[in-house]
C-alpha cells in the first residue's frame, strides 16, 4: 500500500472516530470560529482576500502612491481595475479628489467618456471635495473628441460638485467650442459671461474670441473686439495682434497682414517666432517667396530663432518653387538645431530631388535623416524605390528595401513599388520572390499588385500566365479594377494569343464587376483591325 493511500485511510479513520464519539466535525473546523464571528454581509465580503490586479500590490497604500501607479499604467483597463480594487478591497484606503482626478483625466484623454461619467456620478454621491482642474481636463478632452455639446454640459454641471466656475474653465470651454466651429455660441457665451456665469473675462478670453472671429472670416468683428478691449480694462498683447494677423493671412490679404505686423513693431513689442512664421506662411501661400525670405532674414537679425514650424513652412515653399538647393540647406540648418522634420516634409524634398534627377543625393539625404533619428517611413522608402527603379537601378532599390525591412514593416505601397519596378524590367523571378515574402509576412496584395504581375508577364510574352494570376486574384476575393482586364486583353493581342480572350470574358462574367468600357473598346478595335483573320475568335465571343 502506498504512503498516499495510508495517509488517506488514516484521515478517514480519524474522522469516523470523531463522529462516533459524538463530536461535530463542522464545529471543530478551524474556520467555524472565524465565520461565526461575522455579523454582516459587508464583513463577510471583507473577510475574503481578492487577488489584486497587479503584483506586487503595495502593503501600505496611500492616495499619492495610487495616483503614481495609475498615471504610470499604460493599460487603461488595468488602471481602472487598480483604482476600483484600491477603493473596495485595500484595508482602510479611501479615495480622495487626487485619485479621482488621476483616473478621470486618464480616461478622458483615452476618450472613455462613459467610464468618466460613471466616476463623476460616484464623486457626486460621495460628496468628495473637488477642484476645478478635473473639470477643465474633461471639457478640454470633450472638445478634442468633437463633442462640443458635452463640453458645454460639463461646464454647466461644475457647480453641482460644489465648485465655482472661474475664467480658466470658461476659457477652456470657449477653446473647445472654437475647435468645433461653434463660433456664434462662443460670441453669445462671451456676452453673457458676467451675468450668467459670474465670470470676469481676461485678456486670454478676448484672444480666444478674436480667434473665433478670425476662423469664421469675420476680421471686422475681431477688429471691433480689439478696439473694445481697453474699455473692458484689458490691454491687447502680441498674441491678440498675431491672431488678427493670422486672420488676414487666411483671407490672403497680405497688405492687411503687413499693417498689423508693423503695428506690433510700432508698439515696441518684439514679435515671437509664431508671429514671424504666420507672416512668412502668408507670403509663401500667395506666391511671394522672396518676401517670405526677407521676413526670415529680418527674424534672425532681430535675434528670434526659427522653430520647427518656421523651417517646415519655408522648406515646403522652396520645394513648391522647385528650389531643391535652398530647401536642402534649410533642412541641414534645421537638423543642426536638433529639430526633427516630419516624414511628409522629408518626402516632398526627396521627391523633388528625384524629379530633378538627383536620386543619389536623395538617397544620401535619407540616410542622413535616419542617422538623425527621423522615423523610417513607408512613403519616403517607396518614393526612393520608385525613382531608383525608374533610373534602372533595381539592385539599389532592393538594397534600400532590405535596409528598410530591418527596422520597419514595409506597407503594401512599398511592396507594390518594388514589385512594379521589377516587373517593368522583366525581373519576374525576383518579383515572385518578393510577392511570396509579402504574403508570408501578412501583407495582403491588392489589385495594383496583381495588375503589376499580370503586366510583367504580358510584357515578356507570357500573357497566359497572366490569366492564371487573374484566376488566383478572383479566388482570393480581390476584385479586379478597370486596368486589370485591359492590361491582360492588350497583352494577349500583343503576343498573338487572342484566342484566349473569350476565357477572360468568361472569368469577367463570373465576377461582380464584369468587363469595363475601356476593355470592350480594346477588344472591338483589335477584332475589327483584321476582321477576315479573326472569324474564329468572333465566333467564340458570340457563342
Amino acid at each position: 500500500m502506498s504512503l498516499r493511500r495510508r495517509l488517506n485511510l488514516t484521515t478517514v479513520t480519524r474522522s469516523l472516530s470523531s463522529v462516533s464519539s459524538g463530536a461535530d466535525p463542522f464545529l471543530s473546523h478551524p474556520s467555524h470560529n472565524h465565520l461565526s464571528s461575522i455579523k454582516s454581509k459587508s464583513e463577510l465580503v471583507k473577510s475574503y482576500t481578492v487577488t489584486p490586479p497587479i503584483k506586487p500590490w503595495p502593503q501600505n497604500l496611500y492616495p499619492k502612491r495610487l495616483v503614481s501607479i495609475i498615471t504610470s499604467q499604460q493599460n487603461l483597463d488595468l488602471a481602472l481595475q487598480i483604482f476600483h480594487h484600491a477603493g473596495k478591497y485595500h484595508p482602510n484606503f479611501f479615495h480622495n479628489y487626487d485619485t479621482y482626478n488621476a483616473i478621470i483625466n486618464k480616461l478622458a484623454r483615452a476618450r472613455a467618456f462613459q467610464e468618466v461619467e460613471i466616476l463623476l456620478g460616484d464623486l457626486l454621491k460621495l460628496n468628495v471635495k473637488c477642484g476645478e482642474n478635473l473639470f477643465i481636463g474633461v471639457i478640454r478632452n470633450y472638445g478634442i473628441a468633437s463633442r462640443p455639446k458635452q463640453a458645454l454640459e460639463m461646464f454647466l454641471r461644475i457647480k453641482d460638485f460644489g465648485v465655482e466656475t472661474s475664467v480658466r474653465s470658461f476659457n477652456t470651454l470657449l477653446n473647445a467650442l472654437i475647435q468645433n466651429k461653434q463660433y456664434k455660441l462662443v460670441h453669445m457665451l462671451f456676452k453673457n459671461c458676467k451675468k450668467r456665469f459670474n465670470v470676469v473675462p481676461n485678456v486670454f478670453t478676448c484672444n480666444i474670441l478674436l480667434k473665433g472671429f478670425c476662423k469664421s472670416d469675420d476680421i471686422e468683428g475681431a477688429l471691433k473686439v480689439l478696439d473694445e478691449m481697453p474699455e473692458m480694462g484689458m490691454v491687447p498683447n502680441v498674441v491678440s495682434y498675431t491672431t488678427i494677423l493670422g486672420g488676414f493671412v487666411s483671407r490672403g490679404d497680405m497688405d492687411g497682414a503687413k499693417k498689423v505686423f508693423d503695428e506690433i513693431l510700432d508698439r515696441g513689442w518684439i514679435p515671437d517666432a509664431t508671429t514671424y512664421t504666420i507672416l512668412m506662411d502668408g507670403f509663401c501661400k500667395t506666391g511671394k517667396l522672396i518676401e517670405a525670405v526677407k521676413v526670415m532674414d529680418e527674424m534672425e537679425e532681430n535675434g528670434i530663432e526659427p522653430n520647427d514650424v518656421t523651417y517646415g513652412v519655408m522648406i515646403e515653399a522652396f520645394c513648391l518653387n522647385k528650389k531643391s538647393g535652398e530647401a536642402v540647406n534649410l533642412l541641414q540648418d534645421m537638423l543642426e538645431k536638433k529639430y526633427v522634420p516630419d516624414s511628409v516634409l522629408c518626402c516632398k524634398l526627396i521627391d523633388l530631388l528625384c524629379e530633378e534627377g538627383k536620386v543619389e543625393d536623395a538617397c544620401d539625404l535619407w540616410k542622413k535623416l535616419l542617422r538623425k533619428n527621423v522615423t523610417p517611413d513607408n512613403a519616403i522608402s517607396s518614393t526612393l524605390i520608385y525613382w531608383l527603379c525608374k533610373d534602372d537601378n533595381i539592385v539599389e532599390a532592393k538594397k534600400l528595401f532590405d535596409e528598410f525591412e530591418k527596422s520597419s514593416f514595409p506597407s503594401v505601397l512599398t511592396y507594390n513599388t518594388l514589385i512594379a519596378g521589377m516587373c517593368e524590367k522583366g525581373e519576374l523571378c525576383e518579383a515572385g520572390r518578393l510577392w511570396d515574402d509579402m504574403v508570408e509576412k501578412g501583407c495582403t496584395p491588392n489589385s495594383f499588385t496583381y495588375n503589376m504581375l499580370i503586366k510583367g508577364f504580358c510584357k515578356v510574352g507570357k500573357a497566359k500566365d497572366g490569366i492564371k494570376i487573374l484566376e488566383e486574384m478572383l479566388d482570393k476575393g480581390c476584385f479586379p479594377n478597370r486596368s486589370t482586364y485591359s492590361i491582360l486583353v492588350e497583352g494577349l493581342y500583343d503576343s498573338g494569343q487572342e484566342a484566349e480572350v473569350p476565357q477572360i470574358l468568361a472569368l469577367a462574367a463570373s465576377s461582380v464587376q464584369g468587363i469595363d468600357t475601356d476593355t470592350w473598346e480594346i477588344i472591338i478595335s483589335r477584332l475589327f483591325a483584321n476582321l477576315d483573320q479573326k472569324s474564329d475568335v468572333i465566333d467564340r465571343l458570340v457563342r
